[in-house]
Parts: structure tokens; C-alpha cells; sequence
């Protein structure tokens, strides 16, 4: 095994019957288009809160064990997650996870349709033996509140706004750099750029291993790629604001505009 958070198609390939492979594409495409054999579907809208003022946030810790437990998944197992957008809705899923103390989250390098060029498929539902999942939070979590973002303004700190660059220019928070977590992806081999190349990215916003860094998009979906990505370059003082501008803005955080 390795200690990747990110994995390649080869090493899940050769690794399948030992991990707990999660597709969280919508359930049609699981069932209709084929999926990772071996893999359990947990679509990305079961694990988002769907409370009012809330969407798109964490889900709560009992919908999110309740959700592992039917997927037949224990606390103590691998889990590597896929899509079929670049990695960013199962990004979410590993971060959500490892919020809630599941401490062994992989993602893999390239998404379904990557898979599906080099690897077989399935329509088959794997039979799941439904488990007694329960979520134990660590001592200590990644996530950031609005009042601890603001106070990371004008500090040595680099905020990362990680959304669209016209996004970016309507409005983000005082001083944070923008980095469109797509800049990160290679479009041909829908995975990952090669290490130098990330690391010349990241480095070229101010975005260095010995900085704290503070992510936040929208709705922490968008940041989920950026940090799995970080994490697997080993960067160690990561912040992840959950609430994201969807907060800030009903704080009355301020914004800047422009470039």
C-alpha cells in the first residue's frame, strides 16, 4: 500500500479487492453508463447538507454515517474516491471524511472517463454487508471559522481563493491570491499536472509549503480539490473554510473587486 493521498489508475487497478472504492457520481450514471468494479455508489448530493441557509455545507455526522454504513465501509478501511469532473465532487467526499475521522482517504488520479480508457467496467452491484459506521471527530480539524479568516488578513497568511478568475474579480476577500483549482488539472489525462509543474503553479500565487494557507471558494467544493492536491505535495499548515464566501457574504465579510 502507499501513503499517497493520491493514487494512480494502475496502482486502484492493482489494488481493488483491498481498498473501499467510492463512485460519487449521480446514481444514473453508476447504474446506467458503469462504474470501478467493486465500486459502491454514494452520490455527491447525499453527502451535502440540504438545509435551508445551509446547502452545499457538511452534511452532519450521523446523515454521513448512516451513508458509510449502508456503503458498507468501516472506520478503519482505504477509501478511494473517483468522479467524472477531474476529481473535485470526490475530493469533497475524502475531506468530508477526513473531517469526520476517517483517517485513510485516497483520491485517484484521473476520473471515470479516464478509467474507462485503460480499465474494465461494470454494471454489477457489488453486495454490500451494511456496517455499524460510526464518526469519532480528531482532537484537531482543518476547518477555519469567518472570524478566524478575517483575523488572517494582512498576516503572513496567503488566502486562496480558488473559483473562476471572473469570479474572483467580483468580489474575494481582502489580499487572497486567486488560483482556479482547474489550473492543478491536466485536461488530457484529466488527473493531476505532473509534481514540478504544480509545484511551479503554486509557488508562482505565493502559495509555498513554509506558509499557512487559508482556502476557501464558495461552498467548499472547489477548495476540497486544491487541498487534497496541497496534502499530496506535503504542504502540513493547510486551513479549509468551510463556510466559504456563502458565509462571508451573510457575515457581511468585506470584499475587494478587480484583480
Amino acid at each position: 500500500m502507499t501513503d499517497d493521498i493520491v493514487v494512480s489508475r494502475e496502482w486502484l487497478a492493482d489494488h481493488r479487492d483491498e481498498v473501499a472504492i467510492v463512485d460519487v457520481r449521480d446514481a444514473w450514471e453508476y447504474d446506467g453508463i458503469g462504474h470501478v468494479p467493486g465500486a459502491v455508489s454514494i452520490p455527491f448530493d447525499t453527502f451535502r447538507s440540504q438545509t435551508d441557509g445551509d446547502e452545499g455545507m457538511l452534511p452532519g455526522e450521523a446523515t454521513f454515517a448512516d451513508l458509510m454504513s449502508e456503503a458498507g465501509i468501516e472506520s478503519g478501511d482505504t477509501i478511494v474516491a473517483y468522479d467524472d469532473t477531474h476529481g473535485v465532487f470526490a475530493a469533497r467526499f475524502l475531506v468530508t471524511a477526513e473531517i469526520y475521522g476517517h483517517d485513510d482517504v485516497r483520491l485517484l488520479d484521473g476520473d471515470y472517463s479516464a478509467w474507462n480508457l485503460e480499465y474494465e467496467t461494470t454494471s454489477d452491484v457489488p453486495d454490500v454487508e451494511p456496517t455499524d459506521y460510526e464518526v469519532t471527530r480528531p482532537e484537531e480539524t482543518i476547518l477555519i471559522d469567518q472570524a478566524a479568516v478575517e483575523a488572517a488578513i494582512d498576516t503572513d497568511a496567503v488566502l486562496v481563493d480558488t473559483r473562476d478568475d471572473w469570479e474572483y474579480e467580483e468580489g474575494h476577500i481582502p489580499g487572497a491570491v486567486n488560483l482556479d483549482w482547474k489550473d492543478l488539472v491536466d485536461e488530457e489525462t484529466r488527473g493531476l499536472k505532473p509534481r514540478e509543474e504544480l509545484e511551479e503553479t503554486l509557488a508562482s500565487h505565493g502559495i509555498t509549503p513554509d506558509r499557512r494557507v487559508i482556502l476557501y471558494c464558495n461552498t467548499a467544493r472547489r477548495i476540497s480539490h486544491t487541498y487534497v492536491v496541497l496534502r499530496y505535495l506535503g504542504y502540513e499548515t493547510v486551513a479549509f473554510y468551510e463556510g466559504s464566501l456563502t458565509e462571508w457574504n451573510e457575515a457581511d465579510g468585506p470584499l475587494e473587486t478587480g484583480t
